[in-house]
């Protein structure tokens, strides 16, 4: 079986576009003629779609019917669950911070998790841990929905955020 054989199986087995692959020139390897032009087809994906819409629309709803900030700030004040994972977000965010404006913007280290890599399983790690200690703090306003409204509230920032940038 030949190359051009091949290719055409491959083509009617995964239903492939004939036009979807790069020519190749005579050592085997696309040009970068071939490769900027690949590039300059696919178009950007839009920012909101509707899995972000979706994530968002639903925190907004969550937060309305739930009186979620109300219960925050009735609730604040009588566990210290609050303020332990309230410090332990505050760590995370603040190592997400360093890495981001410190150490990729201004001394121009792209690569900070292969020179620094226990930044990123720390961040994590004590990013879980807050949420764990927030759940635990409002268990007893929401019991067994609370780590379903928390990870809504969630997703809903973070697909936000995604917006932005």
């Amino acid at each position: 079986m030949d190359a051009s054989q091949a290719r055409e199986q491959l083509r009617r087995r995964f239903l492939l576009l004939p036009d979807a692959e790069c020519p190749l020139d005579s050592e085997g390897d696309a040009g970068p003629e071939t490769s900027t032009a690949v590039e300059k087809k696919q178009k950007a994906l839009p920012r909101l779609n509707i899995h972000c819409g979706f994530w968002i629309l639903a925190s907004i709803a969550l937060t309305y019917y739930v009186d979620f900030f109300k219960i925050l700030k009735e609730n604040f004040h009588t566990s210290s669950w609050f303020l332990f994972g309230g410090a332990l977000l505050l760590v995370s965010l603040l190592i997400a911070f360093y890495c981001i404006v410190y150490l990729e913007w201004y001394r121009g280290i792209g690569e900070y998790d292969v020179k620094y890599p226990m930044l990123i399983p720390i961040t994590t790690a004590t990013f879980i841990a807050a949420g764990i200690c927030f759940n635990i703090a409002l268990w007893h306003v929401w019991s067994f929905f609370t780590p379903l409204l928390l990870f809504t509230q969630f997703m809903g920032v973070v697909m936000f955020i995604s917006l932005l940038g």
